[in-house]
């Protein structure tokens, strides 16, 4: 006879973030970060089920918008690497080299990718040669590997990372503002659907992407206050065109420079933003579009009718399964049902339904909400309808809290002082900004928040002068903590 099996309940309340979040990376089997080299942390089988439904939908976005699905090398030869100024020096102090095979030392050293424009471009190069071969358009899901020199955090920030990265050439420098545009809008359809919420903010020249004209950055808010930085869209101009020679014959028979564009949606963090974002004192609340299962049904046991849940139970199962609904029997006898509702809550599933001798009696379901705890009923017969419509509405009920939340930690500071107990209280601050770089690195050191940007195509004009040295604004900048 198999021995008792008990769970030990070690809920920590949500507003000790750090220790409930890694809490909830080990006890929901998101990632363990207990590998033996630093900054590498390793996706568990629920963790890894929900990236892997959040890459589905973005490939299968970027694939219906005519981007071509590759998988580049994940080494990169060093004079490639070198050949645009910019990026090289923006990279350089975060490069893992490789530069023995055995106890052979390398011909020339090689880069393990921190991000691949320097691998694709050379490719680029080859494969454009006229503007009927314009616009091109392609995305890899694949790791990346940084030497992050500040703390570790794990799905925040490490030294190796999954994310999907796109590039795309074009003829001119508007048809890749219009790719700029297409893939803002796809990256938010993602994070809407994952009722996350965010702010689009164009970097300042300072904090661009090495190499880029400007830069474009999903800043989601976190618990904690800083800023979780879930995906950035990059205009590169013709830089990279020069370093690598991109050229193109246009329909004058001339050569012309190629214009690209890049972008990259970081799947760690937009999971670490799901968790952080939905996430309570029980532990995760899935949006049902990623959950791995979707609903569990647990039987309830009533001496002499055991059986009669089960039976049931199962009908319910097989009614769910059959409609594409993802669905689990919690039918182990070893749990009590608490135990049970503790593990399924950890977990996130966002639906539980709870099936005892009167709900067979009546051919009857009892739902409970993972959002709310809500209870409700309905029959048998409008089951699935009663289902996909409480998915609607958690994912109505994600999306208003977070953005109440989002929206209740914005504020306003027209002086240092109110600026440093904005800071203090975990606030994302609107502050009139001269756009000067030696006041946003005085602005940093005396407040330990960094300006994050301005509004994306939302120009805010400022209402005083520069909150560091007091001359003329120029923009609505944004200040928050960040990892």
């Amino acid at each position: 006879m198999a021995a008792n099996k008990t769970i030990q309940k070690t809920l920590i309340p949500k507003e000790n973030f750090s220790e409930w979040y890694d809490n909830v990376l080990l006890e929901a089997k998101i990632v363990d970060d207990r590998y033996p080299v630093k900054g590498f942390t390793v996706y568990t089988g629920w963790g890894f089920s929900i990236v892997k439904r959040i890459i589905s939908m973005l490939e299968e976005k970027l694939d219906s918008s005519g981007h071509e699905p590759m998988q580049f090398p994940v080494i990169i030869p060093e004079d490639a690497f070198q050949k645009e100024e910019d990026h090289i020096k923006g990279f350089s102090g975060e490069v893992f080299w490789i530069t023995h095979a055995g106890e052979n030392e390398l011909e020339r050293r090689l880069v393990l990718r921190p991000t691949s424009e320097t691998a694709i471009y050379p490719m680029f190069k080859m494969w454009i040669r006229s503007h009927a071969d314009l616009p091109l358009l392609m995305n890899q899901t694949c790791n990346v590997y940084r030497y992050e020199t500040k703390a570790t955090r794990p799905l925040y920030r490490g030294r190796e990372f999954l994310w999907n990265e796109g590039h795309t050439a074009h003829a001119t420098y508007n048809e890749a503002e219009e790719q700029i545009r297409t893939a803002i809008r796809i990256y938010s359809e993602v994070y809407d659907s994952l009722s996350l919420n965010y702010i689009k903010l164009r970097r300042p020249d300072f904090d661009k992407f090495a190499g880029a004209d400007y830069s474009v950055a999903f800043d989601a808010w976190n618990p904690d206050g800083k800023s979780n930085q879930i995906g950035t869209v990059h205009q590169l101009g013709n830089n990279f065109a020069k370093a690598f020679e991109m050229t193109y014959e246009n329909e004058d028979g001339k050569q012309e420079l190629c214009t690209n564009t890049c972008y990259g949606m970081g799947f760690g963090r937009t999971l670490a933003c799901l968790i952080s974002q939905h996430g309570d004192d029980h532990g995760l609340i899935l949006p049902p579009i990623v959950a791995p299962k979707q609903v569990v049904i647990i039987p309830i046991p009533v001496k002499g009718k055991e059986q009669i849940s089960k039976e049931y139970a199962k009908l319910i199962y097989h009614n769910l399964t059959s409609n594409n609904i993802r669905t689990v029997l919690d039918e182990d006898d070893r749990l009590r049902p608490g135990e049970k509702f503790y593990k399924w809550e950890m977990n996130g599933v966002p639906i539980r339904i709870e099936i005892g001798p009167r709900e067979a009696e009546s051919k009857t379901v009892t739902f409970v909400r993972r959002d709310t705890f809500k209870k409700s009923k309905a029959d048998l017969v409008n089951l699935v309808d009663t289902v996909h419509e409480l998915f609607k509405s958690i994912n109505q009920t994600l999306n208003e809290r977070s953005k109440k939340i989002m929206n209740e930690r914005m504020a306003t500071a027209y002086t240092l002082d109110e600026l440093k107990e904005f800071m203090d209280q975990r606030k994302l601050v609107r502050i009139n900004w001269c756009g000067n770089k030696g006041c946003a690195e005085a602005l940093k050191d005396k407040v330990s928040g960094e300006i994050r940007g301005t509004l994306w195509l939302d120009l805010e004009e400022p209402t005083d002068n520069c909150i560091l040295c007091e001359n003329s604004a120029k923009y609505i900048a944004y200040v928050s903590r960040t990892y």
